[in-house]
């Protein structure tokens, strides 16, 4: 299909087809942008030549410490420079990049070593004793420990294991980096956030990892020389390819270590900061900062936020402070974010709810997927009334190669030819798509279907409340009912009555909690609220 009648000679070579990956941005700023400010954290301050120099010499310390193309190396660091010279350095060696979520428990950090078969792990210092315990547990070939030290931020080494700056001094700066010959060549490994048995290990290829690190550019409207705040954890679908992205435009990676809002409005009014990726609960951090904890700016910062849809309270309240949000969906399955919301001319108009309320969709998909919609349970799209729910399913070059060793899982996660997401959600009548719940988070009381993410919209818009989380309690009569757990802003006194009164003036009767629950939110490394640790606490109520 598509083959003129004579092509005599017109095969790919070496000239006109070169296999996608994220290495070429790299490799490319170091000529472009040589003297240009590409990573900044505190004092460290590097140039696209510097940064080339230190990923180069990391690809030829792994590779003299026997790391071959395929094999995998892990890391257990925070949003550092040494995370991001892992993103380039670890496959200008050939092999796979594991990013470990830092916050897991030590059985589930040996768990991914033993099943990803990691040779070397890099460890920030703070995390070396969590990656000794798991090495100590693992029961097969065990990977080799370096240290990353950091002395800015008040970690420095405890001389147990070699010293990554060490490793980098005694590499060879003129080492040849090994490009993929084929761009489904692994080059991440992931995990996903295991809430329901092990993690499953997400396979990403040079491909889609350019692909969707170029297609965001796009999709965040940006421009030469952004300016990039860290947020979104690096060990995080690679932070949302956006370490990937940068170089491709010259733009600078400013690292953050502690996200907290006075660090976000210095790293904006002292760095520069144009962009940056969150959960809603950055956002509504740095809505209920104090004043003493905010700096004054004056241009627009782009946000894309994620990971649950935000209120539209925080939306109504953050705009006005200098950012535009832009809410995009995905999952660790698709290299991070997948659809977008898109927003429209014919929105411009639009203030307050109404304006957030249009905000808060998931949107569309972006440049690179080939078709984003919801299906019902026969695979047949649904109608874009604005009511009827299915799952979001999709299929585009940026969905995962797969799961490791998990043929099985995998697929069951491409049956029909898309990649089935677990979420559930409606679409308008202009195909923008809207999350209505996870499927295991939808509240069924008395037959009737209840959104967690609405009754919770609903009590966000309340003064007092900080942060809300709504799960399913079990009840006698209905089977189950919507119990609400807050946390009440600093000097806040609301009660559990006010809050129930509250929602039953925006809500139905059937879907007003219940019960609330006054208490801190348990929440992921990625801001995520761990609703199944509030569903154990709910039944015991």
């Amino acid at each position: 299909m598509g083959w003129m009648a004579d092509e005599t000679g017109l095969e790919r070579n070496a000239a006109n087809h070169i296999p996608l990956t994220p290495l070429s941005s790299l490799r490319r700023a170091a000529r472009v942008y040589p003297t240009e400010l590409a990573v900044v954290y505190g004092p460290h301050r590097k140039t696209f030549a510097e940064y080339t120099d230190r990923v180069t010499r990391l690809a030829s310390a792994l590779a003299a410490k026997g790391v071959k193309p395929g094999d995998v190396v892990a890391t257990l660091i925070p949003n550092l420079p040494a995370q991001a010279e892992a993103h380039f350095g670890v496959p200008a060696c050939g092999a796979v990049l594991n990013t470990i979520n830092t916050r897991l428990e030590t059985d589930t950090v040996a768990y991914i070593f033993e099943h990803g078969g990691a040779r070397v792990v890099l460890a920030d210092t703070q995390f070396v004793p969590l990656a000794e315990a798991a090495i100590a547990q693992m029961t097969g070939e065990k990977p080799e420990l370096i240290e990353v030290p950091d002395d800015h931020g008040g970690h420095p080494a405890t001389g147990r294991h070699p010293i990554y700056e060490d490793m980098l001094a005694g590499a060879d700066p003129q080492f040849d980096w090994i490009l993929p010959q084929d761009e489904w060549e692994s080059i991440a490994l992931n995990y996903t956030s295991g809430t329901t048995g092990r993690p499953k290990g997400v396979v990403y290829h040079h491909r889609g990892a350019y692909l969707n690190a170029m297609g965001q550019v796009l999709s965040w409207r940006m421009v030469l020389r952004p300016r990039y705040l860290t947020i979104v954890p690096l060990f995080h679908c690679n932070g949302w390819c956006h370490t990937w992205m940068m170089p491709m435009l010259g733009g600078t990676l400013v690292c953050c270590r502690d996200i907290t809002a006075p660090a976000i409005f210095d790293a904006i009014a002292d760095e520069g900061v144009t962009h940056f990726g969150g959960a809603p609960i950055v956002l509504n951090m740095l809505v209920n900062a104090p004043p003493d904890q905010r700096r004054a700016f004056d241009h627009t910062v782009e946000v894309f936020t994620a990971g649950a849809p935000p209120a539209p309270a925080t939306l109504a309240k953050i705009e006005p402070m200098g950012f535009n949000v832009t809410q995009v969906y995905g999952l660790t399955e698709t290299y991070g974010p997948a659809t977008e919301c898109t927003w429209g001319q014919q929105w411009e108009s639009l203030q307050g709810a109404e304006r957030a309320a249009i905000k808060a969709r998931q949107g569309v998909a972006m440049p690179i997927f080939e078709h984003i919609t919801v299906v019902d349970e026969t695979m047949t799209q649904i109608p874009m009334d604005a009511k009827t729910q299915g799952e979001i399913v999709m299929r585009g070059n940026g969905v995962m190669k797969g799961y490791l060793k998990n043929p099985e899982a995998t697929a069951e996660a491409f049956k029909g030819g898309y990649f089935h997401s677990g979420d559930i959600a409606i679409q308008h009548p202009d195909g923008f798509i809207q999350i209505a719940d996870r499927a295991k988070d939808i509240i069924i009381s008395g037959g009737e279907n209840i959104s967690s993410v609405e009754v919770e919209g609903v009590l966000m818009g309340h003064p007092d409340v900080n942060l809300a989380a709504v799960v399913a309690k079990p009840d006698e009569k209905w089977g189950e009912v919507p119990c609400a757990f807050v946390e009440l802003k600093p000097g806040a006194t609301a009660d559990a009555a006010a809050l129930i009164a509250y929602c039953r003036q925006h809500l139905a009767g059937f879907k007003t909690p219940k019960a609330v629950v006054f208490q801190e939110l348990p929440k992921t490394s990625t801001g995520k609220i761990q609703k199944f640790e509030l569903r154990t606490v709910a039944k015991a109520i």
